[in-house]
């Protein structure tokens, strides 16, 4: 019998399988057919023409919730989110599998949140990183080599959280593209942050260059996919990249540090959660109750990750303020 593969080994093997199916499921094309249907074009057509136009249109306006209209709903929306549930109806009551619209999956609307259980999730995920940088910030002295680094990797994961938060609440071309992009940022400065951990401490002008090219990096990412292609799979397929380049760097550094750093574990056990549970996105299943599809409960589950992870970089800080104290050449 072939001897079982070294712990870490079996890690990569296992980073490499999740890079495939991601990078797999990047080829597919994300269905629509719920708005190709003739039924639900006609009944969009047929909404605008006789409700969004003069007098229907004024007191649609006058009689629509605040909160609705300064989160950007209009009255077509209104017509197509009508149409969707009737075209939903008639699939279902002839037997076919609910359709998706837009690339979406139909969801039941929540005062003003298009997807509730998503929003929610994004405002808690958010709600968590403040509560732990503020905590960060009161446990560990500005004096820590990485507290700064560390402080600007907070701000630029609460503004993804932010925007995701947004994005959940009322898909425009906007909100969608600040998602994508924030998130982005957020998988780049993680690769950031461990490079300063790792080398730039001993060798600041090697995080420097690193910091230079994944600026140009992100700069390039975001410019196609305004300017040329906003290819969903194209995205997808980068993010995965660098997310498992992060992976691999992180578990690098905590297996070469197992021995002497005794909190190594923290910063393992964070990061192959946080690839693995990004495979729930994989699940794809129509929303349970209209509310809770694979996307809102991929964030849900991320939210305890994040006490641990800053459990982890409070440890982590408090080492290095200590070792520099002491004169202690930093790892």
């Amino acid at each position: 019998m072939a001897s079982p593969l070294p712990p870490f080994t079996a890690v990569c093997h296992s980073a490499v399988a999740i890079l495939a199916l991601l990078l797999l499921s990047a080829t597919v094309v994300q269905s629509s057919q719920g708005d190709k249907e003739p039924v639900y074009q006609g009944c969009v057509t047929q909404c605008v023409r006789t409700n969004c136009t003069g007098a229907r249109l004024r007191g649609f306006q006058s009689n629509q919730a605040p909160y609705m209209a300064l989160t950007g709903w209009t009255c077509r929306d209104d017509c197509r989110y009508q149409c969707m549930w009737q075209t939903v109806g008639l699939y279902q009551a002839e037997g076919h599998s609910i359709p998706q619209f837009h690339g979406k999956w139909p969801f039941a609307r929540f005062l003003c949140f298009e997807e509730p259980a998503s929003a929610l999730a994004s405002l808690l995920n958010g709600l968590a990183c403040l509560l732990m940088l503020l905590r960060y910030r009161s446990s560990v002295p500005r004096q820590s080599p990485m507290y700064y680094t560390i402080t600007a990797f907070s701000l630029v994961s609460l503004n993804a959280w932010f925007w995701s938060t947004v994005f959940h609440t009322k898909d425009t071309y906007l909100t969608e593209k600040m998602d994508y992009f924030c998130a982005s940022a957020v998988i780049l400065y993680s690769i950031y942050l461990c490079c300063v951990r790792t080398l730039g401490l001993r060798r600041p002008a090697v995080s420097s260059v690193v910091g230079v090219l994944l600026i140009l990096a992100f700069t390039s990412h975001v410019s196609y996919l305004t300017f040329i292609s906003f290819d969903y799979g194209y995205n997808m397929a980068a993010n995965a990249t660098i997310g498992i380049v992060n992976l691999l760097w992180w578990l690098c550094w905590c297996w070469q540090n197992r021995r002497t750093l005794p909190y190594w574990w923290k910063c393992g056990v964070v990061v192959v959660l946080l690839h693995g549970l990004a495979l729930l996105e994989l699940l794809d299943f129509p929303p349970l109750l209209w509310i809770l599809d694979a996307h809102a409960v991929w964030h849900l589950s991320t939210v305890p990750v994040h006490f641990l992870f800053y459990s982890f970089l409070i440890d982590d800080s408090l080492h290095l303020l200590n070792t520099e104290k002491a004169g202690v050449k930093l790892e």
